[in-house]
């Protein structure tokens, strides 16, 4: 109730100050293409009343009556300064210009000048917007915007050539992603080395690596929101590229008699065929397409429709095959209600499954998880100085944990099918960006998130609701049979959680060229990724809180100090952060999670905390740019025995989680050399991730069987490697229609092993215990076309 009266003496005294001022809205496009912006800053000169688009562009500022220079100002276009006497609410729609017509280009910058940067209580995030040349170097010559993530401070990957990612030593599934919304649940093409993401549909993009704003949930860890292009609705253009393994090619374009535009963009690998053409019976491939529409029903209402589809295909030698992908869609509804008031309603479906199946044993494997998703988010625009979002949301969940399916009439395998699993999580959150003064703005707001396991299947029942116990005699956890089963009825409730998530952010602006930030958020996810790799693999098991698997909870605090130097050509950007999570769960020793029917006898309760220090030292400007990037964390876990008994893991004490670098440094370069070169480098530096060797042997019956230190108590060796890459622009005619370059580059410049994994065996013909280190990749050339039309 008290939280509840603040809120209300603040909108008081907010809607008392709006009721002096006048309002500016509209909404603000790109001139060449007709996209919406996002980020973009408008503000009044010689005052410090200003705005940030939002996700579609649209804009709200209010001022006293009087003349004012209004500037819109947004990074790589051409600034906008117009008069304006305020004297009434009015609607000004603006088109901004690029400085450069050249190809689209991942950069990593801030959007807003550095001003509006400094003022905005918003830290630990990191941007990527899609525009200029594609130059920074990656594996296979296939641009990235994850592995464009991973140099950032804050951000690790799996490993060599994977996709996915790691924030602040969370897990992999401690990240929500989204895609337009809709939940991704794999990030990944081919098993990592590409991520799901086309540039070429890709608009922008965010990652909230802590200071998570209330109107995203259900993860403790980050929030990597992604926004596909809404199509040119201009002109209609080509994007695309040819490179080594894979190709792409996007169409957009104006429809609906210009009320709306399109946008298709496709990509797809041919390694298979190289591999076939070699004489290799293995095979691997990918496609994913993008899709996305919209229709303008009048001035203050506008229709989208979006949707994703990728899938990977694996055979190996005839004997074995995966396949696996993402499938999402979103209809969307904007409604302006007047100049304060902007909405947005989406209704979302989205489905990861995964297919194996084993030729020797006749048989295939399909799991899947699937959520139907409907929300309703509303941002209201009392003042300058006060701004209110707030909203509603639910997700239903069906999970599919597995049915093997026997293929052959011979197969020895039986038909199963595990329980399927049924949830509900729904949440409503209001949040409030507040200038206290006009050096000192707050972000702060509470979300409410409730979770309910619902029936639909059995539930298996232990002796004291333990499905876990420790056994004294050869001291280890071993499972319990149970002694029945409750079955429960679709609609009915197993089992429900409910918790409040406050989330607060300051920003004080100390002067024109620095300030001081400071954030706290408490996070509640109640789905969790059953895996015991050190990276996503098609056959991750999602299962949901219930009975025997209690929500993770995270608290983050985080302390940061930003300044620019030299005129802004230089920026700082330092963090310190501490973050813990309560029922972290972790795998007992031998633990068994494919086709399990009971993944709570596998598991114990634990709890885990990160902490660290991280540094962005940039240079925005000139012919050479570039930025250091530099994180000194720690990522531990603790996992008890609990009810179960024992010492738990690691006698309870703290322990390293895969996930953990202590150091992590890159170097990214790129310089333009004259209109036709320009070039680009990364330099990177880790820490080996933490892994568990065996520290001695015994013989049983002639065989021997080795003994292993603590879990994860030793490293793999730490891991470096140089990219660099050249781009060449032919054409130097801005007039001409196609404009195309040449992108070369080299991966992994002087070949150097980095290891992916250390296995330990004994070698049969000598007797001796070897260790075999696996590389992925040495040194990799690879070449790229990319055209637009």
């Amino acid at each position: 109730m008290q939280i509840v009266a603040g809120l209300c003496l603040l909108l008081g005294s907010a809607l008392t100050h709006a009721q002096n001022n006048f309002t500016i809205s509209g909404n603000v496009t790109d001139k060449m293409n007709g996209e919406t912006l996002f980020g973009t800053s408008i503000f009044l000169k010689g005052t410090t009343i200003g705005a940030i688009t939002n996700e579609y562009g649209f804009y709200s500022i209010s001022a006293p009556q009087g003349p004012y220079t209004l500037v819109f100002s947004h990074m790589g276009y051409k600034e906008i300064t117009m008069e304006v006497v305020l004297d009434r609410n009015q609607k000004i729609d603006v088109e901004i210009e690029e400085f450069s017509t050249q190809l689209d280009e991942v950069e990593v910058t801030a959007e807003e000048p550095e001003r509006a940067i400094l003022r905005k209580p918003e830290m630990s995030v990191s941007k990527l917007n899609i525009k200029t040349v594609k130059q920074m170097p990656v594996v296979l010559g296939e641009v990235d915007v994850i592995k464009s993530l991973q140099i950032l401070p804050g951000v690790t990957n799996n490993g060599e050539g994977s996709s996915g990612f790691h924030v602040r030593g969370g897990a992999v599934d401690q990240n929500l992603v989204l895609l337009d919304e809709a939940i991704i649940y794999n990030t990944s093409h081919m098993l990592g080395f590409f991520s799901v993401f086309n540039a070429d549909a890709v608009k922008d993009l965010k990652l909230y690596k802590g200071g998570i704003p209330a109107k995203f949930g259900g993860r403790v860890s980050s929030v990597l929101d992604v926004r596909q292009k809404d199509g040119n609705s201009k002109n209609f253009a080509l994007t695309g590229g040819v490179g080594v393994i894979s190709s792409r090619l996007a169409a957009e374009g104006p429809m609906f008699n210009d009320r709306g535009s399109f946008l298709v963009a496709g990509r797809g690998s041919y390694a298979h065929l190289f591999l076939k053409l070699a004489g290799e019976k293995n095979s691997v491939s990918f496609y994913d397409l993008n899709l996305k529409t919209n229709y303008n029903l009048n001035k203050n209402n506008k229709l989208y429709l979006s949707g994703y589809f990728g899938r990977d295909v694996f055979n190996f030698d005839g004997s074995f095959s995966s396949s696996y992908g993402n499938a999402s869609g979103n209809l969307r509804w904007n409604h302006i209600f007047n100049d304060r008031l902007f909405s947005n309603l989406s209704l979302i479906y989205s489905k990861y499954d995964y297919e194996l199946g084993i030729e020797d044993f006749d048989f295939d494997w399909i799991s899947s998880i699937k959520n139907y998703n409907a929300k309703y988010d509303l941002k209201y625009y009392f003042s300058d100085a006060f701004k209110l979002d707030f909203g509603i949301s639910t997700i239903k969940y069906e999970f599919d944990p597995g049915q093997i399916k026997p293929t052959g009439p011979d197969s020895a395998i039986n038909e199963l099918q595990l329980d399927k699993k049924r949830a509900l999580e729904s949440a409503a959150y209001i949040n409030a960006e507040h200038k206290l003064t006009d050096n000192l703005t707050a972000q702060y707001g509470i979300r409410f998130s409730h979770f309910n396991r619902m029936g639909g299947q059995p539930l298996s029942e232990y002796a004291n609701d333990q499905p876990l116990v420790y056994n004294n005699t050869l001291q280890f956890y071993q499972r319990t049979d149970p002694i029945g089963e409750t079955n429960f009825k679709k609609g009915e409730s197993i089992k429900t959680f409910s918790n409040f998530e406050p989330r607060l952010a300051l920003a004080y602006q100390i002067n024109d060229y620095s300030s001081i930030k400071l954030g706290y958020s408490r996070a509640a996810q109640y789905i969790h990724l059953l895996s015991n790799t050190s990276s996503v693999t098609p056959l991750d098991v999602w299962t949901p809180s219930g009975k025997y698997i209690k929500p993770q909870l995270s608290d983050q605090y985080a302390l940061g100090y930003f300044r620019n130097f030299k005129d802004k050509m230089y920026s700082l950007e330092t963090e310190v952060y501490y973050k813990t999570v309560d029922n972290r769960i972790d795998y007992v020793d031998g633990s068994d999670l494919i086709g399990n029917n009971t993944i709570e006898t596998e598991v114990l309760n634990g709890e885990s905390r990160a902490y660290g220090l991280e540094l962005l030292l940039r240079k925005n400007e000139g012919p050479f740019t570039g930025w250091i990037s530099y994180t000194l964390s720690k990522s531990e876990q603790r996992t008890f025995g609990g009810n179960a008994g024992g010492p738990g893991i690691n006698n309870g004490d703290w322990y390293n989680t895969p996930f953990d670098r202590t150091h992590d440094i890159s170097i990214t370069g790129a310089y333009r050399f004259n209109e036709k070169w320009s070039f680009g480098a990364n330099a990177i530096f880790q820490t080996g991730r933490p892994v568990t060797y065996p520290n001695g042997q015994y013989q049983y019956e002639g065989i021997s069987i080795a003994s292993y230190s603590d879990r994860n108590a030793d490293r793999l060796p730490a891991y470096y490697r140089l990219d660099v890459s050249a781009t060449y622009k032919p054409n130097k005619r801005p007039d001409k229609k196609w404009k195309g370059e040449w992108v070369f580059g080299i991966y992994n410049v002087f070949n150097r092993k980095n290891a992916a994994s250390i296995s330990f065996g004994q070698n049969f013909e000598t007797g001796a215990n070897e260790a075999t280190r696996t590389a992925i990749f040495g040194i990799v050339p690879s070449v790229t076309y990319n055209f637009k039309f």
